[in-house]
C-alpha cells in the first residue's frame, strides 16, 4: 500500500501542513525538513511527481478570500493587498468564500490544486473543518483575523474586544452612560469576540441593566437600522433612557442612526453613535461617524509581506510561525459630538493664491 503524507507527518509528529511545506521547501526550518524527510525514507515515502511539479511552478496569483466582497473594510484591504504585491509582479484574484466555514474550507481545498501561489483569507466563522483544511494547504496561507498559533499558521490579528471597550470609554468620557450595543451574529470570531468586550466593559464600568444589547442578523446596514429599531423602540416603550449605542461595525452604525431618525431622535444631541473598522464610508456619512480603526489597511499590508516572504524562490527565514498584531485607535467624528477631521483639515489647509486680486 502507497505510504501517505499523512503518515509521514503522523511519524514525524507535525501538522499536515508542515509535512507537506518541509517536503516541498516552502518556508520550512532546517529542523523540520530533517525530520520530516527523516520520516520520509523511513516510511519509504515518494511524493507524487505530477503533483509536486505543480504546486512548484508559480502562478504569480494571491488569493485575497473573503466572506462578501461588497464589504467596505475588504475593499480597503484589497487596495493595501495589490499595492504591496502588485511590485513584485503578484496578480491578486479576489474570492468571496460565502457566509460558512464549511464554504471557506471548500474553497481552500479547491485552491490548493496549484492555481494560487499563496492566499490571505479573512474567515467570517472558523471551526475545525476549516483549520484542518488551512494546516494541510501545501501553499502559504495568512489568516487577518483571530491569531492562530497553536495551529502552526501565520496571522495578522488585532483585538475587537479591545475596540469595543475603547468605544465605551469614549461615550463614557463625554457624558453618555446608558449606552446600547448592536452586534452581528455571536457564531461569528468578530461577533463573538465583540460581544465578549461590550459585557466585560459594560459590567466594568456600566450600570449592566442600562446596557441592553440587540443582535441582528448580519454587519449590514439593513441589519443595524432593524436590530436598532427593535432596541430603541423597546427602550421608548419601558421608559429605559439609552443615549448611545456602540455598533459593531460601521455599516451597523448607518443603520442605527438611520433608526435613529426615523424615530425622531438628534445624533449625536439625543444619540451618540460609534462604529468599528474606521472605514471610508463612515467617514463620508452624515453625520460622520466615530469609529475605531482596527487597522485594515495595515493589517492587509502586513499580510501580503508575509506571503511574499513565504513564496520568494531564495526564503530563508524558517519555519516559524509569522504572528503579527495591530492595535486599535479611536476615530472621533460628528455622531458623538466631536469636530469632523476631514473637514477641519480642510478648513485648516492653506489656499494657494492663483494670482486673481481679491
Amino acid at each position: 500500500m502507497k505510504v501517505t503524507l499523512v503518515e509521514v507527518a503522523e511519524r514525524a509528529g507535525v501538522s499536515l501542513g508542515s509535512a507537506s511545506r518541509a517536503m516541498n521547501d516552502q518556508g520550512a526550518s532546517e529542523a523540520m525538513v530533517e525530520r520530516v524527510r527523516t520520516a520520509a525514507v523511513e516510511l519509504g515515502y515518494r511524493p507524487d511527481a505530477s503533483g509536486r511539479s505543480l504546486r512548484m511552478k508559480q502562478t504569480k496569483q494571491i488569493a485575497f478570500a473573503v466572506a462578501d466582497i461588497g464589504n467596505p473594510v475588504y475593499v480597503e484591504m484589497l487596495s493595501a493587498i495589490h499595492e504591496t504585491v502588485s511590485p513584485a509582479g503578484y496578480r491578486v484574484v479576489v474570492m468571496q468564500t460565502g457566509q460558512t466555514a464549511h464554504s471557506t474550507a471548500e474553497l481552500v481545498r479547491t485552491m490548493s490544486a496549484g492555481i494560487i501561489d499563496a492566499m490571505i483569507l479573512s474567515p467570517l466563522r472558523l471551526d475545525d473543518e476549516l483549520l484542518a483544511a488551512l494546516t494541510s494547504a501545501p501553499m502559504p496561507i495568512v489568516v487577518i483575523g483571530r491569531p492562530l498559533p497553536e495551529h502552526g499558521i501565520d496571522s495578522v490579528s488585532t483585538d475587537s474586544a479591545v475596540a469595543i471597550g475603547m468605544a465605551v470609554d469614549h461615550l463614557i468620557d463625554i457624558g453618555r452612560t446608558h449606552i446600547g450595543f448592536i452586534n452581528g451574529p455571536l457564531d461569528t470570531t468578530p461577533g463573538a469576540a465583540r460581544q465578549r468586550g461590550f459585557v466585560s466593559a459594560a459590567q466594568q464600568r456600566l450600570a449592566s441593566e442600562a446596557s441592553p444589547i440587540e443582535i441582528a442578523d448580519d454587519f449590514t446596514v439593513a441589519a443595524g437600522l432593524i436590530a436598532a429599531n427593535t432596541l430603541l423602540t423597546r427602550a421608548q416603550e419601558s421608559g429605559t433612557p439609552i443615549n448611545a449605542i456602540v455598533a459593531a461595525n460601521d455599516l451597523l452604525a448607518i443603520g442605527v442612526i438611520r433608526a435613529a431618525k426615523n424615530l425622531g431622535l438628534r445624533v449625536p444631541e439625543d444619540l451618540a453613535v460609534t462604529g468599528v473598522d474606521n472605514t471610508e464610508i463612515g467617514g463620508l456619512f452624515q453625520p460622520s461617524i466615530t469609529s475605531v480603526s482596527l487597522g485594515s489597511t495595515e493589517r492587509a499590508h502586513v499580510a501580503a509581506q508575509i506571503v511574499l516572504e513565504r513564496i520568494a524562490p531564495d526564503a530563508g527565514h524558517g519555519g516559524e510561525v509569522r504572528q503579527a498584531h495591530i492595535g486599535p485607535t479611536l476615530v472621533a467624528r460628528e455622531s458623538t459630538g466631536a469636530a469632523d477631521p476631514m473637514l477641519t483639515s480642510l478648513n485648516t489647509t492653506p489656499r494657494q493664491s492663483d494670482g486673481t486680486p481679491q
